[in-house]
């Protein structure tokens, strides 16, 4: 019941600062763009701090943290051959254009010559 609680506030939180960068920049106050965006830069923040307390927000760290781990232990490609499977792929891309484009001019040419006779 706490963690609904909790949630409610920090839901509670981010709403009033959206809501406060549309106050904050009508009139009357007109206050500057500045002022509007730290408004919700501060309902994020405080909501995020207060969702962080909660079994969620522990589980959500948790899996933060893990992802970080499971990212360091990937073996990312070189420059070599990021720069080779893309021209691989943009070759592919190529010849797959060129080999529809010429199946479809071939069944533009069967259908409408062969089959109907509409010799253009």
């Amino acid at each position: 019941m706490a963690d609904k609680f909790k949630f409610f506030i920090a839901v509670s939180l981010v709403v009033a600062g959206v809501a406060g960068f549309y106050v904050l920049g009508k009139p009357p106050l007109e206050l500057p763009l500045v002022v509007c965006v730290l408004s919700v830069m501060a309902g994020l923040v405080g909501g995020g701090a207060v969702a962080w307390f909660t079994e969620p927000g522990r589980r959500f760290a948790i899996f933060v943290r893990d992802a970080v781990i499971e990212t360091r232990k990937v073996v990312w490609p070189t420059r070599k051959e990021t720069v080779q499977m893309t021209g691989i792929v943009f070759a592919f891309v190529v010849v797959m254009a060129i080999f529809l484009w010429l199946t479809d001019k071939t069944m533009e040419w069967v259908v409408y010559d062969i089959v109907l006779g509409w010799k253009r």
